[in-house]
């Protein structure tokens, strides 16, 4: 069978090898950065030169996790590079990975660090698992990439884990609540439910005669495919300063049609103003965010 493809990611910090290596081989700093990881403890040595074992734990949610064991296998030190590699296991139920092994490499440079991993693993659970891995793994290349650049910010520009995580949550559930939004107002009263009030809204303008229902059907459509684009590019600044242009033209428009609609529970102008509220906070959250995507993600070819 074709061995499956590791997962190597690289990024580049503006600091010295020695502050890079610290902060991610000491394990009360590395669980902070890491999603991979939500407890890492050293396990004592009998020896100095002996190989270092730990023991990792990931939390999955509803008060479960998966353990594991791991063991730094050699550690390779030159003048202006590092290199530590590992190997893990677990016989933990839940976990879709039985071992692997990888190396952390930190790349002295006049600039900076350059910091990448290259690991690989077997998956657990038989059959079934190497059928989740097709989704596992380049779940699990996102996190890692994530990660890093989340290890960068900390580094580089000063801003905590625990606040890059909390901003990041706060960024996923405002862009998560405007694709519903948009979809849900496109596909219910446009497309499924036209006589819930939207199709009188429109015969009201009499700007369409005879086609009021192809037009809903049209402006749903667009609807949800503009909800959708919250979901792929929900990073993008220019998608929330359109969503909050086009919420004010559909509100004024909505409003200029039927002006008894601002007198109706959760109407037009609360609506309104709470998308663009969600589209604000997005955009205060977007600057120095972690992306997986700043993260070189291919290995390359050449070093140069």
């Amino acid at each position: 069978m074709k061995k499956k493809k590791p997962i190597y990611v690289e990024t580049f910090i503006r600091n010295d090898l020695e502050t890079v290596w610290k902060f991610s081989q000491d394990p009360e700093l590395h669980e902070q950065w890491d999603l991979r990881f939500s407890e890492i403890t050293y396990l004592p040595k009998a020896y100095e030169d002996e190989p270092q074992q730990f023991l990792y734990k990931t939390n999955i949610g509803f008060g479960m996790s998966i353990s594991g064991t791991g063991e730094s296998v050699g550690k390779s030190e030159e003048q202006d590079e590092k290199v530590s590699s590992l190997k893990f296991w677990t016989q933990h139920p839940l976990s879709l990975i039985k071992e692997g092994s990888g190396y952390w490499k930190y790349i002295d440079t006049t600039e900076g660090t350059r910091f990448l991993t290259l690991y690989n693993y077997n998956p657990a659970l038989g059959l079934f698992g190497k059928v989740l891995d097709l989704l596992f793994r380049p779940l699990l290349g996102w996190a890692t990439a994530w990660s890093f650049d989340t290890f960068r910010l900390w580094l580089d520009k000063g801003i905590p884990p625990y606040l890059s995580f909390s901003r990041s949550f706060i960024f996923y559930i405002t862009c998560f609540i405007l694709s519903f939004i948009w979809i849900y107002q496109g596909l219910v009263p446009k497309i499924l439910f036209q006589h819930t009030g939207e199709l009188e809204l429109v015969q009201a303008t009499g700007w369409f005669q005879g086609y009021e229902n192809v037009l809903l059907y049209l402006l749903g459509s667009i609807q949800i495919l503009f909800g959708l684009c919250f979901l792929i590019f929900g990073r993008s600044k220019s998608l929330h300063i359109i969503n909050m242009i086009a919420l004010l033209l559909l509100g004024i428009a909505a409003t200029i049609s039927d002006v008894t609609t601002l007198l109706t529970p959760f109407n037009t102008i609360t609506l309104t103003i709470a998308m663009i509220g969600l589209s604000f906070i997005s955009l205060l959250n977007l600057r120095d965010l972690p992306n997986a995507s700043a993260c070189i993600r291919k290995v390359p070819s050449k070093r140069g």
